[in-house]
């Protein structure tokens, strides 16, 4: 491709709750670069998300015409975030939900009003929904991709009626519907529902009904049964991607790390968090090294062999937390409120810091400043330590520019300057 004609940009934003935060220093960072580099618009023309990154991708995508403008207002969003903006945190809301939840699994069946009114879900989440109405501007989206800001949208979310995993898109051409096994694309109109939907984590979240294809189902979360996160993008044009994860991803053949003793039988909450992060990491692994396999078994081929297969080689860039999330999510689950605290806690999430225990299920349900802030700065130092990758990927010219460190978080970056802070403080 000619600089004057380069190939279209996809953006893979995953799932991960409150780890979706990481996400947004990303892109900070990737706009700040862009600046350096004197480009201007739009660098990405197809965006796909699922779960929180769905409503990133979304947010992005309605402000389409002012990239910068749009990654300040999820700056300014995710690094204000408190749970009440969330999910009910209040006694009451936490006693109708969770509380009557636990008190099933104590005991059982035997009171029969229970039956009456059997809880949906741990949470209830109808104030992200308040919140997404006021943040995701989708009557918008019909212009931007008419006047050519972006090319295409896609959400993903899980169908408990069928168990097909449906990536709902919008263009701005014609994109023929995809089908493959267990998996199928519908071209309609997105909208907050959608989100809601493709953001419901399971036993978390309640679950949303949708329309598909002419009658309601319910849908989950879209990491769910999403063995091909990358899948929508392609479809919808994309000839390079970069995905944006939400967990370590080790490298392939690499042994996995044995350090920590067993301490016993693993309490509820290391169980649920061990199966999200199935839901929400291993499934991009996985498909990220399909294509690298791929991409090899092409460069092998002649020339002529390449042009004979329908398969591409496609340009991946992977930006990952260089942390552990669930190790900053210790240090910072006393911020939670005590409600959440004390429901949480029945399930094994205790302590703080090197005695935080349930780790990994609080790292997607903390949504409270002191964490949000700090994987915003986490996602910024790892894409500007990768300055250069960034700029090869998309094609941006060098700048001899000064990385310029934010000032928070310096204790866990100790090696770094002191420039000024990039993002405001919460609050």
């Amino acid at each position: 491709m000619s600089a004057q004609n380069p190939p279209t940009t996809g953006l893979i934003l995953t799932g991960g709750g409150a780890r979706a935060a990481y996400q947004v220093g990303v892109l900070q960072a990737i706009a700040q670069i862009r600046r350096d580099a004197g480009v201007k618009g739009n660098p990405f023309q197809v965006i796909a998300g699922t779960s929180a990154g769905a409503i990133n991708a979304c947010t992005l995508a309605c402000e389409a015409d002012h990239f910068d403008l749009a990654v300040d207002a999820l700056v300014r969003m995710w690094s204000r975030l408190h749970v009440e903006q969330i999910y009910r945190a209040d006694p009451f809301g936490v006693m109708r939900t969770g509380g009557r939840w636990v008190t099933m699994m104590t005991l059982g069946w035997a009171i029969q009003r229970w039956r009456k009114t059997q809880p949906r879900s741990l949470l209830d989440n109808e104030p992200l929904g308040e919140l997404l109405k006021r943040a995701v501007r989708f009557e918008r989206l019909p212009q931007l991709l008419r006047e050519g800001h972006l090319h295409a949208l896609a959400v993903t979310g899980s169908s408990y009626s069928t168990g097909y995993h449906v990536s709902f898109y919008q263009s701005a051409k014609t994109v023929e519907p995809w089908m493959r096994s267990q998996r199928m694309a519908v071209d309609t109109e997105i909208t907050h529902k959608h989100l809601m939907a493709s953001s419901a984590i399971p036993f978390i979240f309640p679950a949303q009904k949708l329309e598909l294809l002419g009658h309601e189902e319910w849908f989950g979360d879209g990491s769910m049964r999403q063995n091909a996160p990358i899948s929508p993008a392609v479809h919808l044009g994309a000839e390079r991607i970069l995905v944006i994860g939400a967990g370590r991803m080790q490298e392939a053949g690499q042994a996995p790390d044995l350090r920590l003793p067993a301490t016993g039988h693993p309490s509820m909450a290391q169980i649920a968090g061990h199966a999200l992060s199935n839901i929400f990491l291993d499934a991009l692994s996985v498909d990220i090294e399909r294509l690298q396999r791929i991409n090899k078994t092409l460069a092998l081929l002649p020339p002529e062999a390449r042009e004979a297969t329908p398969l591409r080689p496609l340009e991946v860039l992977v930006i990952a937390p260089s942390r552990r999330l669930d190790e900053l999510a210790g240090l910072h689950q006393h911020e939670l409120p005590a409600t959440m605290r004390a429901l949480l806690g029945t399930v094994g999430v205790t302590g703080q810091g090197a005695d935080a225990r349930g780790t990994v299920l609080s790292s997607y349900l903390l949504f409270e400043p002191g964490y949000t802030t700090e994987l915003i700065l986490l996602g910024m130092v790892d894409t500007l330590r990768r300055r250069a990758d960034v700029q090869r990927f998309f094609g941006w010219p060098e700048q001899p520019t000064e990385t310029p460190w934010p000032k928070q978080g310096r204790a866990a970056y100790p090696a770094e300057s002191e420039a000024e802070p990039l993002i405001p403080p919460p609050g």
